[in-house]
């Protein structure tokens, strides 16, 4: 069986709390971001769930799941980004601090007439624009969102569904992104995008921040079940935006040593474990078409802000084939017994995947980080079934089987 993981130590790892970096993730900003999201009426609050079987079989003390696939009803974390950075967006406009408002007060009639009908703009792989079209039409505003080429019809349907004026295009994400900023400025519309450039960083970190409330609901759950916290947290990146706001949210509440991170990607858009692989530490960006089943994790060019806080905290760089993710899909979705079915898409499914190969097909590289009895594994399922015919394909077909 070739190797269907490639893996990358990051020698630039340094566990100095870095206060430029994650001021932006402290407890009390965290407290004021997590208080806006749940003023929502359909604000929910998503499973916490211990494998415990798995962790058996596989030889560790536990596995953690954050399901994420039960999030507002929309089967996937984003919604967290774009409820908070257009909620942040108008509260702005109206001259006030976001824990001054509602969501409900942002909605209202006499809002509306204060700041007129605005048009939010977004590219997207489905998740991320489906989280900024449902905020938008929610908050009474508009939503235009762009799709790379090869996108899902059934992602762009949803998106259509939740109001959103959308398209697929025929370039692949980060020209998608272009086009959007390019509209952007010819049509003074509102770029609501999670990845960064020189010119373009505010909204960005707000949407970093909507998802880094992820982390106040895991050590709430951890608290109350009484459980000791993570010692191995594997995060999904495609800009990395996601993967960043976990990890300094992590830091912020248990300390720099506390844990390790561990990032993972798709091999046909690995643009992480390629800056630290074959470039220094620098970044790379991974171009042209990127057909991975990661839909939703295939971007080619990171986040600066967020390359900045992984490049300190990461201790490994993971490059995945597809077959990594649909093994997890299958894994969470026919569990061992008493364990609970979960269901996971592509994107959701991959660290889970990729735990389970360390253990049982690359044990030298799951020695190297310490993945043993006494390891405690977070991963977080970011995705539902977003693509239902493709689940179906994967988890009933046997599509990308090939362990």
């Amino acid at each position: 069986m070739r190797d269907k993981v490639k893996a990358v130590q990051n020698t630039f790892f340094d566990v100095t709390f870095n206060e430029t970096e994650l001021q932006y993730f402290s407890k009390d900003v965290m407290q004021k971001v997590f208080q806006f999201q749940q003023t929502s009426e359909k604000f929910t609050k998503t499973p916490f769930i211990p494998l415990d079987q798995l962790a058996a079989y596989i030889g560790v003390e536990k596995v953690f799941v954050k399901d994420e696939s039960k999030r507002f009803g929309l089967h996937a974390f984003k919604v967290m980004g774009g409820i908070y950075a257009i909620g942040k967006y108008i509260a702005q406009l109206l001259g006030k601090d976001i824990s001054e408002v509602t969501f409900e007060q942002l909605r209202s009639e006499e809002v509306k007439g204060k700041i007129g009908e605005i048009t939010f703009i977004s590219a997207t792989d489905g998740n991320h624009g489906r989280g900024v079209a449902w905020a938008a039409r929610e908050l009474g505003q508009k939503a235009i969102i762009y799709m790379p080429k090869g996108s899902s019809n059934h992602r762009l349907q949803a998106l259509k569904n939740e109001g959103a004026q959308a398209e697929i295009t025929d370039v692949n994400y980060d020209e998608t992104i272009r086009i959007c900023h390019h509209l952007a400025e010819e049509n003074d519309y509102v770029m609501v995008q999670d990845t960064a450039w020189e010119g373009y960083d505010e909204i960005p970190l707000w949407i970093m921040q909507g998802y880094a409330t992820i982390v106040q609901e895991i050590y709430e759950d951890l608290k109350t079940m009484d459980e000791a916290p993570p010692t191995h947290v594997f995060v999904q990146a495609g800009v990395g935006s996601f993967a960043a706001g976990i990890v300094a949210s992590f830091i912020q509440l248990y300390g720099t040593e506390e844990m390790k991170f561990f990032v993972v990607e798709p091999n046909l858009a690995d643009c992480y474990y390629r800056s630290f692989a074959n470039n220094g530490g620098n970044m790379e960006a991974v171009t042209g078409d990127m057909n991975s089943i990661m839909a939703g994790l295939c971007c080619g060019e990171p986040n600066v802000r967020a390359f900045r806080i992984l490049k300190q905290y990461t201790n490994t760089f993971y490059s995945c084939e597809d077959d990594v993710a649909a093994l997890g899909m299958r894994i969470l979705g026919n569990p061992l017994e008493r364990d609970e079915k979960i269901v996971s898409g592509e994107s959701g499914a991959v660290s889970l995947g990729l735990v389970y190969y360390l253990k049982k097909y690359a044990t030298s590289l799951a020695e190297q980080i310490g993945l043993d009895e006494h390891a405690r594994i977070l991963v977080i399922n970011s995705e539902g079934d977003t693509d239902p015919v493709h689940y179906r394909d994967v988890v009933w077909l046997g599509k990308n089987a090939n362990m």
